[in-house]
Formats: C-alpha cells, sequence, structure tokens
C-alpha cells in the first residue's frame, strides 16, 4: 500500500487496498466471519469469499455459506493481516483528511 486517496473517503481507500486479503469482520450480532476481501464500495459494503465462520457452533446456519456480502452499517470492528497495514501511512492519511475537512 503506497497512497491512501484524501478525499474524504479515507477507509474506502484503505479498504480497497486489502482487496485478495484475508480479513475477520465481526458484526454487531457478533458473528465473526473470517474470508478473503472480494470488494468494497464507498458505504463500506463488504464482499467476502471462501468464507468460514469462528464459531460455527453457535452460528450452525452459516456452515455452509461459501461467499457473503455484509452491509456496511452492520459492521462491528474488522480485522486486518498486521503485515499488510502501513500504519504510519495510515496515521498520515487520517492527519491529512482531518486537516481539510477543518478548512470546509
Amino acid at each position: 500500500m503506497s497512497r491512501i486517496s484524501h478525499n474524504g473517503q479515507l477507509f474506502f481507500s484503505f479498504f480497497k487496498s486489502l482487496v485478495g486479503k484475508e480479513i475477520i469482520v465481526e458484526l454487531k450480532s457478533d458473528l465473526c466471519i473470517k474470508g478473503t476481501l472480494h470488494s468494497v464500495d464507498q458505504y463500506l459494503n463488504i464482499k467476502l469469499k471462501d468464507i468460514s465462520v469462528v464459531d460455527s457452533e453457535k452460528f450452525p446456519h452459516m456452515i455452509s455459506v461459501q461467499n457473503c456480502f455484509i452491509r456496511g452499517s452492520v459492521v462491528r470492528y474488522v480485522q486486518l493481516p498486521s503485515a499488510e497495514v502501513d500504519i504510519q501511512l495510515l496515521q498520515d492519511s487520517a492527519r491529512v483528511e482531518a486537516r481539510e475537512l477543518k478548512k470546509k
């Protein structure tokens, strides 16, 4: 990841840079889904492929699901592969975006 857009869509740009990487998405319903990030849109809706449920005993109906669409508004947390996250770049991008928002 070498560049993050500063047009008010910091997280969208950040997640787009992680397409193809394995992530874990925790939903507000306590369901945790591990899978490969297939796509993300400007509303932070997420498409995962090759998924598995972290606690399959609690959510047995999800065992046979291979791909899923997750509405951004139901996401509580997203766990990312630490090797893929440039913390310094992300912090710098957040500062730049905050400065731009103050100017408006």
